[in-house]
């Protein structure tokens, strides 16, 4: 079943890259895979709890039971006498709102809009919505009970399954800073890799980019970089106010944008997707084992992701050369189209860019993750390679009004008076 529905999954996204320019109005819109799709609603959830409860916060019964709800409502499958968590709504409202300022599509808004191109066609039967039901929710896994955190599986020695974890982690990493560069809306990518390696950009770091960009309406990524590129120009007209809390996180900032720079350069001026794919890759592997053992689990996984994923990369390329030829046979060439050049995409690295987002909806394809609970609220044994839950890193952190020795001293003032209460009080019986 996993394998069938995987590949149904994958055979629709393909439908939509090939279609994008009359289904979407970017060719860089990124497709939300199960597993973003669920993150994007547990942020959605939090946000509304935020709202009417003032904690953002959401437990995972209320996600789980959520997530159900919304897979039968989007595909219009039945949903009498299914519970819902209060203002579904709101949360829904939250939901697709998220995506569209991401630049993204989940996999249910592309199977809707391959419907579109199939609506007045006899070839209808790719996936149905109850297929693509079961695949997002994971019942490839477990049939009977489709909110399971952890189904049992055969047995495997915990030195296996521990470097399984790692290598989806360094995988996750990798794939998100691609997704980053074709997409630099995606906020959850950034999420993933702003502080990966450790560039000293933790919870506050990221609390001031997005309370930035909320008041901007802009992307977390696009108020670093304008940040950054203001720092770069100099004088007071360009300054950023000595106010701005990203004042205190330049260094950082600074480093970040300028890897991305760097990967963004190798994309615009290397013409060969192969080369230029391949290049990203060892420029983003360097960046994250550099100073690190060479026998460390993490930096392991990422030399062996990144070598898999150069694998798949030339693999793409070949097959879609491939496809070129058997549908160009006894075709005259012709000359290219004029609005090709540049169209959407800088023309040298459109080929690596369409390349990098074949990549990118693979893994979008990919099955959802077994262990909900990992996946939502993170994984402890992870910390030292940023563990921290998405959940976690969008919750502002707790700040105390003026400076932070005012409840110590209100403390100490309000001991002193106490004991003086009971010094009197004292004196007074005596």
């Amino acid at each position: 079943m996993a394998v069938l529905y995987q590949t149904s999954v994958l055979d629709m996204i393909k439908e939509f890259r090939r279609n994008w320019h009359t289904l979407c109005s970017s060719e860089r819109t990124t497709v939300c895979g199960a597993d973003f799709m669920l993150l994007a609603l547990q942020l959605s959830m939090a946000e509304n709890n935020k709202q009417h409860s003032g904690e953002f916060s959401v437990s995972l019964s209320d996600v789980l039971l959520t997530w159900k709800y919304l897979l039968h409502e989007k595909l219009n499958l039945p949903v009498e006498n299914m519970e819902v968590t209060g203002h579904y709504e709101d949360i829904r409202k939250s939901y697709d709102d998220f995506l569209k300022n991401s630049n993204m599509l989940d996999l249910i808004d592309v199977y809707q809009k391959c419907r579109i191109l199939t609506s007045n066609c006899e070839k209808n039967d790719k996936i149905s919505p109850s297929q693509l039901r079961d695949f997002l929710s994971g019942r490839q896994y477990a049939v009977d009970d489709e909110t399971n955190l952890c189904v049992p599986t055969s047995p495997r020695s915990k030195p296996n399954q521990d470097n399984e974890k790692m290598r989806l982690l360094a995988k996750k990493i990798i794939c998100s800073y691609l997704s980053l560069l074709v997409n630099s809306k995606n906020d959850l990518a950034l999420a993933h890799i702003l502080n990966i390696p450790d560039r000293g950009l933790g919870r506050e770091a990221f609390t001031d980019l997005k309370h930035a960009a909320q008041e901007k309406q802009m992307s977390i990524f696009l108020v670093a970089t304008s940040f950054i590129r203001t720092i770069q120009l100099g004088g007071k007209g360009y300054a950023p106010s000595l106010s701005d809390p990203l004042r205190t996180h330049v260094k950082g900032l600074s480093n970040f944008i300028n890897f991305i720079d760097i990967l963004g350069e190798i994309l615009g001026e290397i013409p060969n997707p192969s080369i230029a794919g391949g290049r990203i890759l060892s420029v983003i592997k360097t960046q994250l084992i550099k100073g690190q053992d060479s026998r460390d689990p993490f930096s392991k996984s990422v030399e062996e992701v990144a070598q898999d994923l150069d694998l798949r990369i030339k693999n793409i390329i070949d097959s879609q050369q491939g496809d070129v030829a058997v549908h160009t046979t006894d075709i005259s060439p012709a000359r290219p189209k004029s609005h090709a050049i540049n169209h959407g995409t800088a023309y040298c690295g459109r080929e690596t860019v369409k390349t990098l987002l074949v990549l990118l909806d693979e893994e979008a394809a990919e099955a959802p993750s077994r262990n909900k609970a990992e996946l939502l609220y993170g994984d402890e044994s992870r910390v030292r390679y940023n563990g921290t839950s998405i959940l976690t890193l969008f919750r502002s952190p707790t700040q105390v009004n003026n400076s932070s020795m005012k409840p110590l001293r209100e403390r100490i003032q309000k001991s002193m008076q106490e004991k003086k209460v009971k010094f009197f009080s004292f004196l007074s019986e005596k």
